[in-house]
């Protein structure tokens, strides 16, 4: 067998040959030291709880896990001539990176714990086979010579780019530091993979490329220098592909940006190559072209409900690992030198300087990459490390962020201080292009339901602000933005200059760019450019103004300087008795006066000076007024009413307030009182009458059955559990209700105390 501290490219063994047992001497790396064992390619968990699929599933994948059990079970040469000469290894081992569920692929392994469990060892036993491979020396004893090495796992495709980033995606999350060990292990013994990696990287963009030609979207990389298809006119787009086809391209898209992100993530020496192939410029270009179409596809067209749910849950995650791409590719290509204090430092703080300016142009991208990845932190680490950094470039970055913020629609404070020549600049990098709100932020199904806007691009034209013409800064704030115009254009007058900012919603930047472009508003081009601030006119004073019901009162001290303090007090006055208080009834008597003119109701009133003399004209009955109407003289009010005569007839007796009564009129009114209750208790009595109970309980019996076969009740069947005497036998009847009790007797009462306490233990609601 193996000798000690030998190679095994370079050991040999010698075994036993055929029937005779002959012995022979071979390399320890031979064919015939391979056992003929066949693996079975690996197939996906069932989808759905079938139980067929799932028995099926469950023995397939036992077959796999023996075998891969078996096979780490070997010893260091009779594994590697497995690995190397066994081709349905391979094959089992390509498969499973193939047909390996995904983070975000639905698969029924919740419905059955026993498939859970089959995936989980399967799983962990691929990894553990595959780190196995990617070890050269396993002791001091059992190693095999890094050059050799490194030409096995070449040569053999034992690793190659695809399976790399397989690996990446099925055992980044959980394994990232033993999985960076063991890719930086294949690529630091065998270079050649690094030039593998820099002939996929344009694959990976080709991808890309093919999802936006699905789309209907000509990108500018791809379309420049190669003429017009006959048919690219009839080319389908998101809006107008079949479901199954935009399914396909959201989840292709989904897959390569995560198996992307899982790479660099994981070994971040692949960032330099990814960017030598201007891959920071594609991503933003791609996000901005095909995200938008893809989400208002996802959005506006009618799918099924939990295939839309999915499809947008993979739409946002998309966008989130793109976001973080162009993050990882900046962080370990630019800034991490930076910080590290490498050599040539200046190329690489211009290097970033200008992949931020060139993420300005796509202002949706720049939106989304800031809010996870603010650029004003990077930039404050810019100048920390590299003091030499031009301000004016970093206050022309920070202010494209905040353009591409507000051109999404999205409100975020400015925190930089920027000089007056920077804000010109920022004025004139006003892009030619103003794209439609992002959609909700985030990977939650919820966004579905959210608006989502189109993202295409429109002209852009001076525009009013929101608010109109109403001002929505406070005094301070106009007062900084007209010194700030009047000191970038001090010929301008400030009534001018309130002008432009009210038309166009007191955005300076905006007010600056129109005017040094010359593309003011028609009715702002006809307003004399030196034309000075309106005169504002004095309020006059409040307390002169005012109005209130209480003015020119005694007690008026806005308008009186004289007040008679004896009627002012506090409380009780003093000297006065609380005894004298209520006996004053002075003011009982000033309304008695009030109330007696009401006794007198007459139909006539007297003329004071009568100019005729004539007694029956002194009560104006003979005046006669031509103006009068006659129009209800026709109709008879009241004509066809029930009520009596003496109802409609009869005035209602005039009634003295209590308070105001002598004493006679208190005994009058008391014995009247007294007469009418007599009256009220007779006829009470004479027609009081008691019915009887055993009626009332048959009319309410009828009435509830009434309402009992109106709503369909049927009444339940009768229940006879007592039976007959003991020992002689009960009915079938007595026996299916004595059943149907027993089996129905736990949903109330006390007898489930125990499963509802536990109930209310699980949940929380009992501490335990």
């Amino acid at each position: 067998m193996a000798c000690a501290k030998v190679p095994l490219d370079e050991l040999h063994v010698t075994e036993h040959f055929g029937p005779q047992g002959k012995e022979r001497t071979l390399p320890a790396l031979h064919p015939d030291r391979k056992e003929e064992r066949c693996f079975l390619p690996f197939k996906p968990p069932p989808e759905d709880g079938t139980p067929a699929l799932v028995e099926e599933f469950l023995e397939h994948a036992q077959f796999i896990s023996e075998d891969l059990d078996w096979l780490l079970a070997l010893p260091h040469d009779k594994f590697w001539c497995q690995v190397v000469f066994d081709e349905s290894l391979q094959g089992c081992l390509d498969s499973y990176l193939r047909h390996a569920p995904r983070g975000l692929d639905p698969f029924g392994l919740s419905s059955s714990p026993a498939v859970a469990d089959m995936q989980r060892n399967i799983h962990r036993s691929m990894f553990m086979v595959f780190l196995r491979m990617a070890t050269h020396k396993e002791s001091k004893e059992h190693f095999i010579t890094p050059a050799v090495f490194a030409e096995i796992i070449y040569n053999n495709y034992l690793f190659d780019i695809p399976k790399i980033l397989d690996l990446c995606v099925l055992y980044g999350k959980g394994n990232s530091q033993l999985l960076h060990k063991m890719i930086d292990n294949i690529f630091t013994q065998q270079p050649s993979y690094y030039g593998d990696l820099n002939e996929t990287i344009p694959s990976i963009i080709q991808v890309f490329d093919i999802i936006l030609q699905k789309c209907g979207i000509q990108s500018e990389d791809t379309g420049a220098g190669q003429p017009l298809k006959l048919n690219a006119n009839r080319c389908l787009t998101a809006m107008t592909m079949p479901e199954e086809e935009l399914a396909d391209l959201v989840s292709y898209m989904c897959d390569t940006c995560t198996t992307i992100h899982s790479f660099l993530d994981i070994f971040p020496e692949a960032c330099s190559t990814f960017k030598q192939h201007n891959f920071l410029n594609r991503l933003p270009s791609f996000y901005e072209m095909a995200v938008p179409d893809l989400e208002k596809a996802v959005k506006k067209r009618n799918f099924d409900k939990s295939l839309q749910e999915d499809m947008w849950r993979r739409v946002s995650y998309s966008r989130k690992k793109m976001v973080e791409i162009a993050h990882l590719l900046l962080q370990h290509a630019c800034l991490q030198p930076i910080l590290e204090g490498s050599e040539n430092v200046a190329s690489f703080v211009e290097d970033l300087l200008q992949n931020f300016t060139t993420f300005l142009q796509e202002k949706r991208f720049l939106a989304d990459y800031d809010e996870q990845f603010p650029l004003a932190d990077d930039i404050s680490l810019l100048q920390q490390a590299f003091p030499h950094l031009d301000e004016t470039r970093t206050s022309y970055l920070l202010q494209g962020v905040e353009s591409a913020w507000e051109s999404v629609g999205k409100k975020r404070s400015f925190p930089s201080v920027i000089s007056s020549s920077n804000h010109r600049a920022g004025a004139k990098s006003k892009t030619g292009r103003d794209l439609a709100a992002s959609p909700t932020e985030g990977a939650g199904v919820s966004g579905v339901r959210e608006e989502l806007r189109g993202a295409e691009a429109v002209s852009y034209t001076p525009r009013k602000g929101d608010n109109g013409a109403v001002c929505t800064v406070s005094a301070g704030e106009l007062e900084s933005l007209l010194s700030h115009i009047r000191d970038l254009l001090p010929d301008l007058g400030e009534g001018f200059i309130l002008a432009c900012l009210e038309e166009y919603g007191y955005n300076s930047e905006l007010v600056i760019n129109n005017i040094l472009e010359d593309k003011l508003a028609p009715s702002l081009d006809k307003l004399d450019r030196a034309m000075a601030r309106p005169v504002k006119n004095e309020l006059p004073p409040v307390l002169s103004t005012r109005s209130n019901v209480f003015d020119d009162d005694e007690f008026d001290v806005f308008n009186r300087d004289r007040l008679d303090m004896s009627r002012i007090w506090k409380g009780r006055r003093q000297g006065e008795s609380v005894r004298a208080t209520l006996d004053d009834k002075q003011h009982i008597e000033e309304q008695r006066a009030r109330y007696q003119a009401y006794q007198t109701v007459v139909d006539e009133i007297p003329i004071a000076n009568n100019p005729s003399g004539d007694q029956d004209n002194a009560f104006g009955l003979d005046d006669y007024d031509d103006d009068y109407d006659d129009t209800y003289d026709a109709n008879q009010i009241g004509a066809n009413d029930l009520d009596e005569e003496d109802e409609l007839l009869n005035r209602r007796p005039f009634t003295i307030p209590q308070v105001l009564r002598t004493g006679k009129q208190v005994q009058e009114f008391d014995d009247d009182v007294e007469e009418d209750e007599e009256d009220k208790n007779e006829a009470v009595k004479k027609n009081h009458f008691i019915q009887d109970p055993a009626v009332l309980r048959e009319r309410a019996e009828a009435r509830r059955a009434a309402m009992q076969s109106r709503k369909g009740y049927r009444p339940p069947p009768a229940s006879n559990v007592v039976g007959g005497p003991k020992g002689r036998g009960q009915t079938q009847e007595t026996i299916q209700d004595r059943r149907r009790k027993e089996a129905s007797k736990s949903r109330g009462a006390n007898h489930n105390r125990r499963s509802m306490a536990d109930r209310k233990r699980n949940k929380g609601m009992i501490p335990s």
